[in-house]
């Protein structure tokens, strides 16, 4: 279901382990040594900066909704999980997954407008009628890799929702929206939940804002905001490792690839339910109906 993070495609394929996003870069390197070292590039956190600030620039002169961008840029990090950066143009992957994107966010952008930035841009890269038939090969090939996995849940909804519920001031929302922009130029969107990175915003951002006299945190309704926030992390933890604790026991043969992810915070509490896991074997586990890993169904 779309609608459901916990259903989505997002929380049970596109979420790892730092160790699980090493191994994988690491194997596509692997499968041709030679065109890695006849091909150097700067390291992997330099180029999601770039990614960023040229998505950034395209989206700024074409009014692009934040969303889009957001969505755009996890889709390129989706995609050089599957491919190896070096076999592609990466400046053409930026303009598809842009386009598409801004599709899947309903704000479209005709392909011809896309491929005219994109020549502003980059004329090197783009600089033929043939561009747009280019576009709309990479935007299959975008589809392809993902495995039509397309819909991004981000953290701006969390985001607008613990305003009210934490009573935010508008200046600290704002803060924690640029501190969820900037974390687009690292690996955290592929490593933990939007609710998990809404809520770290919303720390730094009641941390780090300044009063007027210069003080740190902010106003009364900063400090408010701040103990709710701390004591609903410090709670979801707790509640982590006491289900972990409860499934290693009640499931001694499961192997868990990582602690059962808890959101509850301000009397706001979702379904307790696994980020990511990897079924049991049947020669290890109990099973429930005909045959069937019991640890293979939501608990």
């Amino acid at each position: 279901m779309a609608a459901n993070y916990w259903e989505s495609t997002q929380r049970k394929h596109w979420l790892f382990t730092k160790d699980e996003l090493a191994a994988m870069r690491a194997k596509l390197e692997a499968e041709d040594p030679n065109l890695v070292a006849s091909f150097p590039l700067p390291q992997l956190r330099h180029l999601n900066i770039y990614f960023n600030q040229q998505i950034n620039r395209i989206g700024k002169r074409l009014q692009i909704r934040q969303q889009a961008l957001a969505t755009a840029q996890v889709y390129i990090k989706r995609f050089y999980t599957k491919v190896e950066i070096r076999r592609t143009n990466p400046h053409h992957v930026i303009v598809t997954a842009l386009y598409l994107a801004c599709k899947m966010e309903e704000c479209p952008q005709h392909i011809r407008i896309m491929a005219n930035e994109a020549r502003t841009f980059w004329p090197t890269d783009f600089q033929s009628q043939t561009d747009v038939a280019r576009i709309g090969e990479c935007e299959f090939y975008l589809i392809s890799e993902m495995s039509s996995h397309l819909i991004v849940h981000s953290p701006y909804r969390t985001l607008t929702i613990l305003q009210g519920e934490l009573g935010l001031a508008q200046e600290d929302v704002n803060l924690a929206w640029s501190v969820i922009n900037d974390h687009y130029m690292t690996d955290l969107p592929l490593l933990y939940p939007p609710h998990v990175i809404a809520l770290t915003a919303i720390l730094l951002a009641l941390v780090l804002r300044q009063d007027p006299s210069g003080r740190l945190p902010g106003t009364a309704a900063s400090n408010s905001g701040l103990a709710a926030a701390s004591a609903a992390l410090a709670q979801a933890q707790a509640q982590a490792q006491a289900r972990a604790a409860m499934m290693a026991g009640r499931w001694p043969g499961c192997a868990w690839s990582r602690p059962p992810v808890i959101f509850w915070i301000a009397g706001y509490a979702s379904t307790p339910v696994t980020s990511r896991r990897r079924p049991c074997r049947r020669d290890q586990e109990p099973t429930h109906g005909k045959g069937s890993p019991i640890c293979g169904v939501a608990l």
